[in-house]
């Protein structure tokens, strides 16, 4: 790829134009347009974890007026409901702690730093970071979320080796934007709990779900190629002018993290911890078991794509030493979810107790047709999402309100189910909670991306709006 974006033939900036690596980044070369949402967001937008706390407080005032449960009753339900996700929650932390391990294994690592070497200019610069986290989102969210941040700074770091300039903000949200296809892909929540024997959408649905008429469909594919062509295109059009400022990664940031090097081996227990037999033997057996699971008819789970994930790491890391290393480094990454997965459990308890989600789901079919509604169960979960941020939480939470209120109006659960899953990852571009870890990497802040993932919120929602509305012409 060949591009000038930034002033010289080569993709360099005059430095007079350019904001020097040591200075504090701003949004003042975000897109004009966004700013003002981006200020809104950034004073107003509490931690994810006042929201789980908020809305529980929220559902209980609803039930006690909408519906003629009495407060103790309100009570029960959610303390009954509290402990009703704690396997999903653990599939959930798993995911994410899973795939931000496979993403800093060495093997990863080094990829990564030769993808890195591939853009020319800029303009390719950013295209590049966005199409790798995108297609890492459709494998899963978990890595993605690390492998955006990690390749913006190899990037970066390669560009400033190579002699040309990247505006690093537009870098990194070109990184974290590949989290807008990520509920259409092998780690999707939604699609993998419906595809669950046992789980809560299972009972919701009265049966199960195969992921061949959700993730593996051909419209949801073709949605997440669409996204990913679009958006690529309008990072590609949004790079810096030639002669407009720019912000340079860090210096703290380009020589931050270390990767693994060993440990001290003194004793013969040391050196079973360093040899890589244990883990290679395990990882064989998982990687066995799982080829037996699909030769046997098994379907593709969350537990399944959890133990695809270990089975990669442990094939990859060259000792118990590393995979401890690792999982430190990824342990911090769980910690929400953890706190927050059982307030959504007891949110989900008090509607089922009190029937708001009868209350809901027939507000919902009352403005909807057969036509309307993938659309406005879009965005509804787009809604819904700001203050459910997790997509396994939100699933808790309004699964069974849309597939109640798909079933009335004779719909596929299928389309209610993408119709979650697209809201969920949709106005995760403005939703601060996924973009933390990616923030931490990169040493920015979530106001000096906003403006670009604000860009990515508006491209991908066309996309995803539009294909929800011309598959209900087909189904």
């Amino acid at each position: 790829m060949s591009d000038s974006a930034n002033g010289h033939p080569d993709g360099t900036t005059p430095n007079a134009n350019t904001t020097q690596a040591n200075t504090p980044p701003s949004s003042a070369a975000a897109p004009a347009v966004m700013r003002p949402l981006n200020s809104l967001l950034e004073k107003w937008t509490p931690s994810a974890l006042m929201f789980a706390i908020v809305l529980s407080v929220v559902v209980g005032i609803l039930a006690l007026i909408l519906t003629p449960t009495k407060p103790v009753d309100v009570l029960v339900g959610w303390g009954d409901g509290l402990s009703g996700l704690l396997e999903f929650m653990t599939q959930m932390a798993l995911i994410i702690f899973l795939g931000h391990m496979l993403a800093h294994t060495q093997p990863v690592r080094k990829l990564l730093a030769k993808i890195a070497d591939v853009p020319s200019g800029p303009r390719s610069a950013y295209v590049l970071v966005f199409v790798v986290a995108g297609v890492s989102a459709l494998i899963t969210w978990g890595l993605s979320l690390v492998v955006g941040a990690l390749l913006a700074v190899e990037v970066a770091r390669s560009a400033r080796r190579r002699g040309f300039k990247v505006h690093f903000p537009l870098l990194v949200a070109a990184g974290y934007s590949g989290m807008v296809v990520w509920h259409m892909g092998y780690s999707a929540s939604g699609p993998l709990t419906a595809a669950t024997p046992g789980s809560f959408l299972d009972e919701a649905m009265g049966g199960t779900i195969p992921v061949s008429q959700t993730i593996f469909a051909w419209w949801n594919l073709a949605a997440a190629a669409l996204v990913l062509i679009v958006m690529a295109i309008l990072f590609a059009l949004t790079a810096p002018k030639p002669g407009a400022p720019i912000v340079e990664m860090p210096a703290e940031v380009e020589h931050g993290e270390k990767p693994f090097v060993g440990e001290e081996i003194v004793t013969p227990a040391d050196r079973i911890d360093a040899s890589r037999i244990p883990t290679l033997l395990v990882g064989l057996l998982l990687a066995a078991y799982i080829v037996v699971h699909f030769a046997q008819g098994g379907a593709m789970t969350l537990d399944i794509v959890n133990w695809s994930f270990l089975t990669l790491i442990l094939l990859l890391v060259r000792s118990p030493f590393e995979i401890i290393y690792l999982a430190k480094g990824a342990a911090v990454n769980v910690g929400e979810i953890l706190l927050q997965f059982p307030l959504y459990a007891g949110i989900m308890g008090i509607m089922s107790a009190s029937g708001l989600i009868e209350i809901f789901s027939n507000a919902l079919v009352s403005i909807s047709g057969p036509h309307t509604f993938g659309v406005l169960a879009f965005v509804a979960a787009g809604v819904v999402n700001f203050f459910v941020p997790s997509g396994g939480g939100q699933f808790a939470v309004q699964g069974p309100i849309m597939l109640k209120a798909a079933e009335s109006l004779g719909i596929d659960p299928s389309i209610a189910i993408m119709a979650v899953s697209y809201g969920d990852q949709w106005t995760n571009m403005i939703q601060p909670f996924w973009a933390l870890p990616v923030l931490a990497i990169a040493g920015l802040k979530m106001r000096d991306i906003l403006g670009y993932t604000t860009m990515t919120l508006v491209g991908s929602g066309i996309v995803l709006g539009g294909t929800l509305f011309a598959v209900s012409f087909l189904a």
